[in-house]
């Protein structure tokens, strides 16, 4: 007999045959696995089932089921309002979800939003049983068909399955794989957020899209905190900040969307994070490389992007030969590896690159610094033998924490990735070789205390892979690091080692990246701290202020005094009274504000003025050196002394 384990961790003994919602109190749970295979609760217990687990909001299935749920009670109620909207898609998100809809040229308003709040509440209200129906491909056509809904037909015309599925919840219906809840009363406090546009899939040569995104959590207090933490980041976004700071723009009707212009701040943030990066991989035993831009194409038909990532590159012919700009930078470490023949004795081999690459993502997906199309990855390839395999996992970990506490990170979620047990002829690599790599990265996590999830099948086909979320200030999850093993390319390139035996063997490749994108990563850094740097981050670590025209030769003689030593500093020679001028700096969120007048030029002192602290008094430049030395260095130098 089947067994089924609820939420609470209360196990039940279930009949084949009967209902999984039969043996769930309402509120209880969302949504089940079925031996590893996520069904509604409302699915009957099949034959042969051996444990089914209910999931609920605490999970990340069950809150992708309450989302997705959330979303087709959206679309319910924009069709109830708006009868000759077109369905586009709606899935659920990383936070809410969305759904987009054809309104031929309209766009919703503000008024419109309330009044689809009002309407999916309603919906909530009427508690509509959710009901799933599986119907043939060419059946769902001839329905879509028949009720105008062209993108839904589009769908089905791309699919390959003669069996699709549909839900029903009262008079709507929609085309999904599901699962979702029993009924739309499960679904308790809802917001509307906001609309945009965007192109159908994402391409610009498609009708325009008006696309709704909303949230829905199962307590009120939940929402609460969200949207609180919404008005907190809105605050913060870094689409906003960073020009305000002038530390970047990205002006995509003169350029093209997606890319970034560093502005001098900026790169000197950028500068200072990328030198802190090259000095403390080498100082971990990393050698440091460069690849170029380009390569002939037929490098990433032996990788295999140009058959699986044709869409996302950048591809254009010379001189009759096909190129692509690099997506990636795997392909050129493993040359360099493959430079000469190596031996057992050499490996670890460890390649580093601060490698900018280039990748075709849809408008409709860009973001700021955070999604864009043109980034650098701070990425490494290390090649090792089985035998290191758990110990060099080991040590990317304990380098990762390293530079994310450098950062000011220090809460981390980790996710392994594995392959799916029940389909193991969709992996490239020996069943061994999974479980070989599999228990080396639990035992490295575990080693350094690290609790994880584990993510059953969400491994890609060529390797499992570890993943690090950071959470932020205001406790936003960001994913970041990335240790990634692969069976594939090391057999694609035909990558080798000669053991001690004298026999040929083929090495194990782990990628790893750990800030991921330095753009995506500045932009989080920039979120994470509201444009309030860190003092040996800050762009401009000083600001030296004369309070009148007559203190300028003793400022200008403190601020060369503070570039010597290797100090950030600017001298303000604006007009204007001394609070507007101290306010400007705040402004500009520089750290420290060194005021100079009568009397500190005659007693040879500097007033300190420390952003968020106010006004900490007088003291020599020497004092003021030594009390903010360390923080004003990189975490790496602060044993360094002051010369």
């Amino acid at each position: 007999m089947p067994k089924l384990i609820l939420p609470d961790g209360k196990v039940l003994t279930v009949e084949p045959g009967s209902r999984i919602i039969d043996y769930v109190p309402r509120g209880k749970g969302l949504v089940a696995k079925v031996d590893g295979r996520l069904v509604d609760l409302s699915s009957e217990v099949p034959e042969g089932a051996s444990e089914i687990k209910v999931l609920d909001f605490n999970s990340p299935e069950g809150r992708e089921t309450y989302w997705h749920t959330s979303s087709h009670i959206l679309a319910q109620a924009v069709k109830r309002l708006f009868p000759r909207a077109k369905l586009g898609i709606g899935p659920a998100i990383e936070e809410g979800f969305f759904y987009e809809f054809d309104m031929e040229g309209r766009s919703f308003t503000p008024d419109d939003l309330q009044r689809i709040e009002d309407e999916m509440r309603r919906i909530i209200k009427e508690d509509l049983l959710i009901i799933r129906k599986e119907v043939s491909r060419q059946e769902a056509i001839e329905l879509f068909s028949k009720m105008g809904e062209v993108y839904k037909v589009e769908l089905l015309q791309e699919m390959q399955e003669p069996v699709v599925s549909l839900y029903q919840q009262g008079e709507f219906v929609d085309l999904c794989r599901g699962p979702h809840l029993p009924s739309t009363g499960y679904v308790k406090h809802i917001k509307v957020l906001y609309s945009s546009s965007s192109y159908w899939k994402g391409d610009e040569r498609n009708p325009v899209m008006q696309r709704v995104y909303g949230i829905s959590f199962p307590e009120k207090e939940m929402l609460d905190q969200y949207l609180k933490r919404r008005e907190e980041a809105k605050k913060r976004d870094h689409r906003v900040v960073g020009p305000q700071l002038d530390l970047f723009s990205m002006p995509s009707e003169v350029i093209g969307p997606g890319l970034v212009i560093w502005h001098p701040k900026g790169a000197r943030i950028r500068r200072i994070i990328e030198d802190f990066l090259v000095r403390v991989h080498l100082k971990w035993g990393y050698e440091l490389i460069y690849s170029p831009h380009i390569a002939y194409t037929n490098l990433w038909k032996i990788s295999g992007h140009l058959n699986y990532y044709r869409e996302f590159m950048y591809v254009f012919e010379k001189d009759g030969i096909e190129h692509a700009v690099k997506p990636m930078n795997c392909p050129f470490h493993i040359l360099v590896y493959k430079s000469k023949k190596r031996s057992y004795r050499e490996l670890p081999l460890r390649f580093f690159e601060l490698g900018t690459v280039y990748r075709f993502e849809r408008s409709g997906v860009l973001h700021g610094l955070l999604r864009a199309r043109g980034f650098t990855q701070d990425d490494a390839h290390i090649f090792t033998t089985p035998e290191k395999l758990e110990e060099e996992i080991s040590k990317v970990i304990e380098l990762d924490e390293y530079l994310m506490k450098s950062f000011g990170f220090d809460e981390f979620k980790v996710e392994i990735s594995t392959w799916d047990p029940n389909h193991p002829e969709e992996y490239m690599g020996s069943e061994e070789d999974w479980h070989r790599a599999q228990s080396a990265l639990e035992e490295a996590l575990k080693k350094r205390g690290y609790s994880y999830e584990v993510m059953e099948g969400e491994a890609a086909f060529y390797g499992p892979k570890i993943d690090v979320k950071l959470v932020d200030s205001i406790g936003r999850e960001w994913q970041l690091s990335t240790i990634q093993l692969d069976f594939n390319l090391p057999k694609r390139f035909n990558v080798t080692y000669v053991d001690a035996d004298g026999s040929e063997k083929t090495a194990v490749m782990i990628h790893r990246a750990l800030l991921g994108s330095i753009e995506r990563f500045f932009g989080i850094l920039l979120e994470h701290y509201a444009g309030n740097f860190p003092l040996w981050l800050a762009p401009i670590q000083v600001r030296v202020l004369p309070v009148s025209e007559r203190h300028l030769a003793k400022a200008q003689e403190v601020l060369n005094e503070l570039v010597r030593k290797g100090v950030r500093a600017d001298l303000d020679v604006e007009s204007g009274t001394l609070g507007y001028r101290i306010r400007e700096s705040e402004l500009q969120k520089i750290p420290l504000t060194l005021i100079i007048g009568d009397k500190e030029v005659s007693s040879g002192t500097v007033s300190v003025r420390q952003k968020g602290k106010g006004n900490l008094g007088s003291m020599t430049l020497e004092e003021f050196l030594k009390r903010y030395w360390e923080e004003m260095l990189p975490p790496d130098q602060r044993s360094e002394v002051l010369s």
